[in-house]
């Protein structure tokens, strides 16, 4: 016969999924656990042959962005021979309409792009997802009033939004950064938003509120945790966004400032010889192409993964 002390038995209370999948890692907690599951994840990339893809292509990338003052044969920003100068053994990619080197600003360029564009979209999760959190998990009013902004906000072309940001106060790096991620918070707040709307009916969330847990603790150690992944696919995709919104701003002028390199500007400044002296439009455009590609066969390789766990 029971004498009541099993209604506490953790049995009683269902586990979140994460705590299930760690278990199976080898435990909930500790250094060799995280070591192992960063190994398993990596074999899995490996498999998934666009993962694999586009992490090459991406971290290529992020190599040259690294190395780019080692690897650059010329400075960005002086004028290192004769305008508009074909592709040569001097210079690999030609040189602009001032006689730049077009190779070295496509690789100082890198780090513009895949500096800029991760930090906004951070900046982007981490107003976006409280607010996600918090209208799926709680709704009533409150959840009203927060879809409410976002409809309202949606409703406005992204790229008139960043325009009319950047024109109102000036463009500058920390601007376009700051217009980017305003632009993002309304897409990733609703996508958020629905993964916590799934989660918060499902068992594991019951037994914390019945464990008494705090509202804070269930969103950020409960439900946060199992939407990880959905939130990791589409933040590749949204760096994506961001790389191609970084291209638009500069080609229309209002990305970073000249003379500091940038793809969408480099674009934009030969564009008036784009018959007659290709390379000038042709590079840069390529690697803003393939870095967005990349990032794309990222997602979907950990979309795959995602999947099949």
């Amino acid at each position: 016969m029971s004498d009541g002390s099993d209604r506490s038995s953790p049995a009683m209370f269902p586990e979140s999924p994460l705590h299930d999948r760690r278990q199976e890692d080898g435990g909930s907690r500790g250094g060799p656990s995280a070591i192992a599951w960063l190994r398993k994840m990596i074999s899995e990339l490996v498999r998934s042959k666009s993962a694999a893809i586009g992490a090459i292509i991406v971290l290529a990338w992020v190599f040259i962005a690294i190395t780019a003052p080692i690897i650059s044969p010329y400075s960005p920003t002086e004028i290192e021979g004769t305008r508009l100068q074909g592709p040569s053994l001097e210079h690999w990619l030609g040189t602009d309409h001032l006689g730049r080197d077009v190779l070295s600003r496509l690789f100082w360029g890198t780090q513009v792009v895949l500096l800029l564009a991760p930090v906004s979209v951070l900046l982007g999760i981490l107003i976006g997802a409280p607010l996600g959190l918090i209208s799926g998990y709680v709704g009533g009013r409150l959840d009203a009033v927060i879809m409410r902004g976002v409809d309202i906000l949606l409703s406005f072309p992204t790229l008139l939004i960043y325009i009319l940001i950047i024109t109102s106060i000036g463009a500058s790096a920390i601007i376009v950064v700051i217009a980017i991620a305003l632009g993002s918070v309304p897409p990733i707040t609703r996508i958020i938003r629905s993964l916590a709307l799934d989660e918060r009916t499902k068992d594991y969330v019951n037994a914390a509120r019945l464990r008494g847990e705090r509202r804070r603790y269930i969103l950020v150690r409960e439900i946060l945790p199992n939407v990880s992944g959905p939130i990791i696919v589409d933040t590749c995709i949204r760096v994506g966004y961001a790389i191609m919104a970084i291209g638009s701003l500069g080609f229309l002028g209002l990305g970073i400032p000249p003379p500091t390199p940038d793809w969408g500007g480099m674009i934009n400044e030969g564009r008036k010889w784009i018959f007659s002296m290709p390379w000038t439009v042709v590079a840069p455009a390529a690697a803003l192409s393939s870095v967005v590609i990349g990032l794309n066969l990222l997602a979907d390789g950990i979309r795959e993964i995602g999947q099949q766990r």
